[in-house]
């Protein structure tokens, strides 16, 4: 399984479904608070082209987008085959 890292803040439902998701697909996932680790903020946005919203999920170096992006792929079955890509 590929490395997941998610980007987000407090109070952010948005984060919270996201990470519902990859929960329910048995994924583990490296969370990290920006609002808790503001240092970390400069790293989102180098990562994900000036994205300032939250979340911002990335699978290995791939950027995925937010949690709208994150579900998309899943609708069409295409997140497992890319979380689980070689």
């Amino acid at each position: 399984m590929k490395n997941i890292i998610i980007y987000s803040s407090n109070n952010c439902g948005y984060c919270e479904l996201a990470k519902s998701l990859l929960e329910s697909l048995n994924c583990q996932y490296q969370e990290i608070n920006i609002q808790e680790m503001p240092d970390k903020r400069d790293e989102m946005l180098r990562k994900s082209n000036g994205k300032r919203t939250v979340p911002q999920i990335f699978i290995s170096d791939v950027h995925v987008g937010g949690y709208d992006e994150l579900n998309r792929l899943h609708l069409k079955g295409e997140l497992t085959e890319l979380i689980n890509e070689k």
